[in-house]
């Protein structure tokens, strides 16, 4: 079995570290290669210390990511305060910058940093277990977590006490009601009033799933939490003991919805299907180009048809028309905001936030090329953005610019590039329309 390399040598970097760590990459493609290939027979018992060893470098890896991440916002801070930024915005696009290079969410660089901060000045049992290898990066995170209410002092005690009591030797859960015990003993009343900040913090989100479903997840304090759940069960129960022929989980599920809108049946719900789709599309009755669904993504034309066909609820069905290379055309040049037809052609075309690797919801609408600088309020110096990234883009160093348009005349989407505080660049593409 032959395999291409997934790591090709590139130029060498000037920083020594880096250049090791290309070398590494590419060491490591090879050895990916040669167990593929078979062309690396050893003992089994040999393959599992590899694992084993492996697993501690994942760990020690982790801790030394950590500490750059910290010298990393030392510095950027360090920069900021020499740019002159405002209090209130210091910090800004640190944890933006860190989630770019690591291919994850702005949130996600930023609850990264926030860990890395905590193991580097409160937790140096807990970073000492983590760069040995002796604890996975979950279990650091853990501890984190629920020594988050303490000050440094007490915080420091509880990491002492959570190493002595060889916290490398549990599973996840068990490493985990350690550290909430412990944190607990430590400081009764700030465990309590963690708690109740916490409620604060109640929410509902949605996500898309897996096969055109979805989880809709509240955030709720746990005797609300109980109670609802309760009450569905006690739905279920009676619709079971009178003969119900779904099951269990449909009949839960189906009561949630109808308890949440007030329809008489789950399916009854309002539909607004946005599909895109090519103009030779629109002529063919056979045609099976995925629609769009507002607030989920792409779903099976089938599926579409089906919701609209079988709903009782309201129906909004929006068709939006393709230039011949497959992308959405048309916009209002004329107006300072992004309003009405113009704006839902970005969302429609954007879909979540356009920086990269952020998924958040769309919640503002950015001009690439600033208004103030006589950038066009036009569906190609448009981008869908969340609030965060807004932001983030006026902070000294931050740069975007459009190098696709995704007009008809190009074949590809709409694509824009950001340029970071330390020269890095990072591409962002429309999604692929159908």
């Amino acid at each position: 079995m032959s395999v291409l390399r997934v790591v090709e040598p590139g130029p060498v970097s000037p920083d020594p570290v880096v250049a090791r760590l290309d070398h590494l990459l590419v060491e490591m493609a090879d050895w990916v290669r040669h167990c593929l290939e078979g062309l690396d027979e050893v003992a089994d018992g040999h393959r599992v210390d590899r694992i084993a060893r492996l697993e501690q470098l994942r760990a020690a890896t982790a801790a030394v990511q950590a500490a750059e991440c910290v010298r990393f916002a030392q510095s950027q801070v360090e920069a900021q305060l020499a740019a002159g930024v405002h209090p209130r915005r210091m910090g800004r696009g640190i944890g933006d910058q860190i989630g770019l290079a690591c291919h994850v969410s702005p949130h996600t660089g930023s609850r990264r940093l926030a860990t890395a901060r905590a193991l580097w000045f409160d937790l140096p049992h807990t970073y000492a277990l983590l760069t040995a290898g002796k604890i996975s990066e979950r279990v650091a995170e853990i501890v984190v977590a629920e020594t988050r209410h303490l000050n440094r002092q007490t915080r420091r005690v509880v990491d002492a006490d959570i190493a002595q009591a060889e916290i490398g030797s549990l599973g996840v859960r068990q490493a985990e009601a350690l550290a909430r015990r412990i944190a607990y003993q430590a400081d009764r009343h700030a465990y309590l009033t963690r708690g109740k900040t916490e409620r604060a913090n109640r929410c509902v989100t949605v996500r898309p799933a897996p096969d055109t479903m979805s989880y809709l997840t509240g955030f709720l304090p746990v005797e609300q939490g109980v109670a609802c759940y309760a009450a569905l069960n006690q739905a279920t129960d009676t619709a079971v003991a009178a003969g119900d022929p779904r099951s269990r989980g449909q009949i839960m599920a189906d009561t949630f919805v109808v308890r949440l809108t007030g329809q008489s049946t789950a399916d009854d719900v309002d539909v607004e299907v946005h599909l895109t789709m090519p103009l030779a599309g629109l002529l063919d009755p056979d045609n099976h180009t995925p629609a769009t669904l507002a607030g989920h993504g792409p779903v099976p034309a089938d599926l579409a048809r089906h919701l609209i066909h079988t709903t009782q609820g309201r129906v909004w069905w929006r068709r939006l028309f393709t230039a011949p290379t497959g992308h959405i055309v048309g916009g209002d040049p004329t107006r300072r905001r992004y309003t009405g037809w113009l704006a839902r052609l970005i969302t429609l075309r954007d879909q979540t936030c356009r920086d990269p690797y952020c998924d958040a919801p769309i919640r503002h609408l950015d001009h690439i090329r600033p208004y103030r600088d006589n950038g066009p309020t036009t569906l190609t110096n448009g981008r869908g953005v969340c609030a965060r990234g807004n932001h983030v883009r006026d902070m000294p160093g931050w740069h975007i610019d459009t190098i696709h348009p995704g007009t008809r005349q190009e074949s590809q989407p709409h694509t824009t590039i950001t340029r970071t505080p330390t020269g890095h660049t990072y591409q962002s593409r429309a999604p692929d329309p159908p």
